[in-house]
């Protein structure tokens, strides 16, 4: 598997046409592959997304780029319109909720260990575009994206 770091300088290059296509393609081939995993009781997909989904926030806030961006993942793995104020709202709730946070990361930790190299650098990758929609990927983000190759 290729450098973290160099992911990372792949992503930072990316034009805004780019950014859409690469994001598109990867999102679709992975999770067509994790949906056939599990961790437990959780698909693999769903694990994935929730990783994604505290990624985005494990800097302490949502955008409303990021938002807007995760918005149709929320309808469709929470079944339910969720606004832009009551979602910050979550992410608070989830950000305090550490034993939350390290089950989050148990259950994709353990996902990725079943993925093929190409597969597990698209997982970073599609983590790192989402992060990365409004415009910057914190340092907070990418350490909570990079526990995903820690040994």
């Amino acid at each position: 598997m290729r450098e973290f770091d160099k992911i990372c300088r792949e992503i930072d290059n990316l034009s805004v046409t780019e950014y859409s296509v690469v994001l598109a393609a990867k999102c679709t081939k992975l999770l067509a592959e994790l949906k056939l995993l599990s961790a437990g009781d959780i698909s693999g997909d769903k694990a994935f997304i929730t990783f994604i989904m505290s990624s985005v926030v494990a800097d302490g806030k949502l955008s409303e780029e990021e938002y807007l961006l995760i918005y149709p993942i929320l309808v469709k793995y929470l079944g339910e319109d969720v606004n832009y104020d009551e979602c910050k709202k979550l992410v608070k709730k989830s950000i305090s909720d550490n034993k939350n946070l390290k089950n989050i990361v148990n259950d994709m930790t353990y996902i990725f260990g079943l993925l093929d190299d190409e597969l597990k650098e698209d997982a970073i990758a599609v983590c790192l575009l989402i992060c990365s929609v409004d415009g910057k990927i914190s340092v907070r983000e990418k350490m909570w994206v990079k526990q995903l190759i820690k040994d």
